[in-house]
């Protein structure tokens, strides 16, 4: 890796959206010759300056440098002038097209006024042997893989821009092989000069392929160090926070395990989403589940859920097989989900609190047998009160509810179900000190009755504190369960870092 000046730089870059400063000013630098990882859990600030840096935001504070001279980029294309590509996790080329077009697409070589089709395959020939692919350039370009298209796609953004490749979640669809051939790409284009930023949340890649790492949190800068001087465990801790409890919590019994068997996953997985993982579930028990974000926590919870179907393994439930292909054969057997993101996959937003409430009960009684008003008022009337949802009606729209009183709204409409089996995804992301309180209350009154639940966390000091269990994810992989004097904050950083405490990362 090059020592030499910066081709792009951030210096104090600050954005606000209304009352949210989603960046704070934040430096960033990147140098001709190395791969520069960009770190950080969801809502850490990566999407916002990689948008800045692209042109696709503009700053409310900062400037941005190429080779030590000020630029404004007035939007994606005008960053290419200035030699800035960009490549996102979904291939943003038209598959219908053939890879030849979609390499050109926007400059294709014309000849008297029409597009020379036999120069641009030829000229896409050349392009293509310089990353190792021989295809077919007239070959539609979604009948090809992902790693493929991928490839593609980086190689258009090269020829466009030519000094920096910017890379989000690159490797999130790929399969080990596949992400070896993409890593044999980028080393190739840094061995010639290419600055590459790469945006993952596999920390294996990291070490992989990266020589040097920026973390961001709640959009600060927390640090940038050489790749050399990290260990796993460290680079966990700057993505979590330093200000973790590291010497503890105290947890629940040693053994957790309160009651009868509920539910067991048996060798239980989907291609390219989650290895094949085995839990058991008892009643009145709280299984946590942590690992950074992409390590397949949200994943393993929507094929639980039926709303991704898992194509491998078994699921029973008191020993009867159950088959759980979509989200309303695991609502018929008692089952519920409150989503990560509870704006796009949780709330109607024009819907009615109330309405909110009784969907997933209505659903489950089915369309024939359907609610009162009267009736949809006293259900969510009982779980508003409980629950401690402030709304000046039950009749007002859900989206007029602050992002705290909208979960406890989405907890509502699955407890009205009468679950046996509750699975909570990140329940107190982004919301006020008293809702989250107040779901953290009813995770463990809700464990105290009896009822099975998993929840996903990020917050390794909470899901310590209400977890009978935890069960700790890595790279899509189900690699450690913790129990009793297991179960603390350290413990957890080790494993998701993958290695035991004392040794050296």
């Amino acid at each position: 890796m090059s020592d030499g000046p910066y081709v792009l730089e951030a210096r104090g870059i600050t954005k606000i959206f209304g009352n949210h400063l989603a960046l704070d000013q934040v430096d960033f630098s990147l140098r001709a010759g190395e791969v520069h990882a960009l770190l950080g859990e969801n809502g850490a600030g990566k999407s916002t300056l990689i948008k800045i840096l692209t042109g696709a935001y503009q700053p409310d504070g900062g400037r941005i440098l190429a080779e030590g001279r000020p630029i404004v980029l007035a939007n994606p294309q005008h960053a290419q002038t200035h030699g800035i590509g960009t490549v996102y996790q979904e291939v943003n080329l038209l598959p219908n097209r053939s890879v030849a077009e979609n390499l050109f697409l926007g400059h294709q070589p014309t000849r008297w006024g029409l597009v020379d089709r036999r120069r641009m395959e030829r000229e896409a020939r050349v392009v293509l042997a310089r990353y190792g692919l021989a295809l077919d350039p007239g070959s539609e370009l979604g009948t090809h893989s992902v790693a493929v298209q991928q490839i593609v796609a980086i190689a258009r953004a090269v020829e466009l821009s030519g000094k920096v490749l910017i890379l989000d979640e690159p490797t999130a669809s790929l399969d080990r092989n596949e992400v070896e051939r993409l890593f044999e790409v980028i080393n190739g284009l840094k061995a010639q000069g290419m600055a590459v930023v790469f945006i993952t949340h596999f920390l294996e890649q990291v070490f992989a392929i990266a020589d040097r790492v920026t973390v961001l949190r709640n959009g600060k800068l927390v640090g940038t160090r050489d790749i050399d001087t990290l260990n796993r465990s460290e680079v966990v801790r700057l993505m979590l926070g330093k200000d973790i409890a590291f010497s503890g919590a105290t947890s629940l019994e040693a053994d957790g395990a309160r009651g009868e068997v509920l539910l067991e996953f048996k060798g239980y997985g989907r291609k390219r989403s989650v290895h094949p993982f085995d839990l058991t579930i008892r009643k009145g028990e709280v299984i946590g589940v942590a690992g950074l974000l992409g390590s397949g926590r949200t994943e393993m919870a929507r094929i639980m859920f039926g709303a991704d179907a898992a194509d491998e393994g078994s699921v029973s439930m008191e020993g009867v097989q159950l088959v759980i292909n979509r989200p309303t054969d695991a609502i018929n057997h008692g089952f519920g989900f409150l989503p990560e993101d509870r704006k796009i996959e949780g709330i109607f937003g024009d819907l009615s609190v109330r309405e909110n409430i009784v969907i997933a009960l209505q659903g489950k009684l089915g369309w024939f047998t359907a609610l009162s008003r009267d009736e949809q008022l006293e259900i969510a009337g009982k779980f508003g009160e409980s629950l401690d949802i402030r709304a000046a009606s039950l009749d007002m729209p859900i989206k007029l509810l602050s992002g705290g009183n909208q979960q406890k709204a989405i907890l509502a409409r699955w407890l009205a179900t009468d679950p046996a089996f509750l699975i909570l995804d990140e329940p107190t992301r982004g919301i006020d000190v008293g809702a989250h309180a107040e779901i953290v209350r009813t995770i463990n009154r809700l464990r105290d009755d009896g009822m099975a639940l998993v929840v996903i966390s990020s917050e390794l000091d909470e899901v310590v504190a209400y977890s009978s269990r935890i069960v700790v994810m890595r790279d899509r992989e189900l690699v450690a369960e913790l129990h009793g004097e297991q179960m603390s904050p350290a413990v957890i950083v080790q494993a998701i870092a993958n290695h035991k405490e004392g040794e050296e990362a």
